[in-house]
């Protein structure tokens, strides 16, 4: 079977495919590109979901993430093992919060990240303005259920990976020779309703989402 896919994969690589045009989508494109505009549509359409945005610069990340895990409370936190960012947050957790590392298989301690962590912190891959959404690109370094799994999600941006939408963000970084086998869309907190149309929080995921904006990064 993996003999079969690689296969596939192959001829799909060597067939060498570019994006096909789209010059009048059926569905309508928010395309400002201004930085300050789409940090603001991003911020205000994060916010209406219910997380927390604060906008930094990168200089204040350390002492910003060990103020919130000092005052959240917050005992044990799930991160990965590299990252734009590892450096941060590693030193931010030194001393406040124990760091637990993914660097194991999830069946090697899945109890633990389901019960017993407080928080998971990742890096962003980027993020789309027009639906203010976060992109997560998991990998070995940081893993998809860092982001899912513990009841608070930590994400830091660079505000320099900021897209207008997603069709910009796919054809700026090339998606077309290398497409993610996993991407993660994250737009507020875990969040769910009933038949009675009753909204409840982190039924299925993180009911806090923090997000820290890195200005001039």
């Amino acid at each position: 079977m993996s003999n079969a896919r690689h296969a596939i994969l192959d001829r799909l690589r060597q067939a060498q495919a570019q994006p096909l045009p789209v010059n009048d989508p059926d569905y309508p494109i928010w395309n400002q590109s201004g930085q300050a505009e789409m940090l603001a549509r991003l911020t205000e359409l994060l916010e209406q979901n219910h997380a927390e945005v604060r906008h930094l610069p990168r200089a204040e990340l350390v002492s910003t993430l060990k103020t919130h895990v000092e005052q959240a409370g917050l005992q044990r936190v799930a991160t990965g093992t590299g990252g734009d960012f590892f450096g941060e947050i590693s030193q931010a957790l030194a001393g406040t919060a124990e760091q637990l590392l993914f660097d194991r298989p999830l069946e090697a301690w899945k109890d633990e990240l389901f019960n017993r962590v407080d928080a998971g912190i990742t890096g962003c891959h980027g993020a789309i303005a027009a639906t203010g959404s976060l992109v997560l690109w998991p990998g070995p370094d940081e893993p998809r259920t860092l982001s899912l799994v513990p009841p608070r999600h930590i994400a830091i941006l660079k505000a320099s990976t900021l897209h207008p939408n997603l069709p910009a963000m796919m054809a700026a970084q090339g998606w077309h020779q290398g497409m993610p086998t996993n991407l993660l869309l994250v737009s507020g907190p875990s969040k769910t309703a009933d038949i009675q149309q009753t909204l409840a929080y982190g039924a299925h995921g993180p009911k806090e989402l923090l997000v820290l904006i890195l200005e001039d990064a």
